[in-house]
């Protein structure tokens, strides 16, 4: 099980998985349920992942993930839909040694939902939702494609509100 968590965040600083997004200009007013910092903690190394969201404006959020190796990475994030789900739409655009992305695969897309103090994201998943969509609206056919397959999505991660 730890080293599916070091995958985990290894793929999620590797690189992102897609090049094109699904909108170009935030529309949508950000849910302000997932504004806040939240963490995970792993059992198996007694430490933490840390995931704080900010609202930049009304229409979208910085985030900022940190693994527990003290890598951290930053995204600019707005809601879109796709297939009849929501999904928040990051952009990475840096790390915590002031590197940005070395290719145009700088888009990640996830599900979410928040219960209480919980908060579960799962990122679509490349092996099954086409990476080498080109445009916006094959990204859409892609993820509308996959609706049904159990595996659209990577393994879940499950974050807690941090107290104040």
């Amino acid at each position: 099980m730890k080293n599916l968590l070091i995958l985990s965040a290894c793929i999620l600083l590797a690189g992102c998985d897609y090049t094109a997004p699904l909108v170009k200009t935030p529309s949508e007013d950000i849910d302000k349920t997932v504004v806040g910092q939240w963490q995970r903690e792993l059992k198996e190394s007694n430490k933490s992942e840390k995931l704080l969201v900010l609202a930049l404006d009304s229409k979208e959020y910085l985030v900022v993930y940190s693994t527990e190796h003290g890598n951290t990475i930053y995204a600019r994030g707005c809601l879109c839909h796709a297939a009849g789900l929501t999904f928040v739409q990051l952009k990475w655009f840096g790390n915590g040694q002031a590197e940005a992305p070395d290719d145009n695969r700088v888009y990640q897309f996830v599900g979410y939902s928040v219960a209480g103090n919980k908060l579960t994201v799962r990122m679509l998943n490349p092996d099954v939702v086409k990476r080498d969509a080109a445009t916006s609206e094959e990204l859409a056919r892609e993820i509308l494609a996959a609706k049904d397959n159990p595996h659209r999505f990577k393994e879940e991660m499950v974050f807690t509100k941090a107290n104040k």
